[in-house]
């Protein structure tokens, strides 16, 4: 598997006239075609992209074990193991979160394109495409799903605090019933020592 990484200079101090630089994303091209995966992964290393290429679906699940990507771009023409089952399998193996997958196809693939998207690609590129206009897009995508990662997270930790404070209402709720049954106890006590008081008292009398 090859990897395609443009070495940037660093501006320690970003001004406006040398603005920062978008952040780095991995990013995993799958495409049989050779030419096809240099030539892509070259022009998205210069769009700030560690792209690394596998080139069927096979090598990107095993690629995915020791490398994780924000961003998978899974060609439609794959013919090893096909494109949408290789999307599958990323997703059931659980290798694509918190990354997006993106499918490329032709314009006369829109069935396909189609099927893929309820399969559950986030999104599709038709070719040929605009590089500039692609790396807005994927950039785009990812910020959505650190969003939507996000979110999950901080409802997670709400689900958390609620189920904590449950848990505390519960043993509360426990301490009280004990309490009021110590309470009943302790009364039941003084009536039966006041019943005894009287019944000591009227036999003296």
């Amino acid at each position: 598997m090859q990897f395609f990484r443009r070495k940037t200079q660093v501006r320690p101090h970003p001004s406006p006239l040398h603005p920062a630089s978008p952040r780095r994303l991995r990013l995993l091209l799958v495409d049989e075609n050779r030419t096809a995966r240099v030539v892509m992964a070259r022009r998205l290393s210069h769009r700030h992209y560690d792209v690394a290429v596998a080139e069927d679906g096979f090598v990107a699940q095993k690629a995915l074990l020791t490398r994780p990507a924000d961003i998978i771009l899974i060609d439609m023409d794959l013919t090893l193991l096909p494109a949408i089952a290789t999307m599958e399998q990323i997703r059931a193996a659980n290798r694509a979160s918190p990354g997006c997958i993106v499918m490329i196809g032709g314009q006369d693939d829109a069935p396909a394109m189609i099927a893929a998207l309820e399969a559950g690609a986030d999104d599709h590129i038709v070719k040929p495409f605009d590089v500039d206009i692609l790396d807005a897009r994927l950039r785009r995508l990812h910020a959505r799903a650190e969003r939507i990662g996000m979110l999950a997270q901080n409802n997670a930790a709400l689900d958390a605090r609620i189920a904590r404070r449950a848990l505390e209402l519960g043993e509360a709720r426990d301490t009280l019933r004990a309490v009021e049954a110590d309470r009943a106890r302790l009364m039941a006590s003084v009536e039966a020592l006041q019943a005894e008081v009287a019944r000591l008292s009227s036999r003296d009398c």
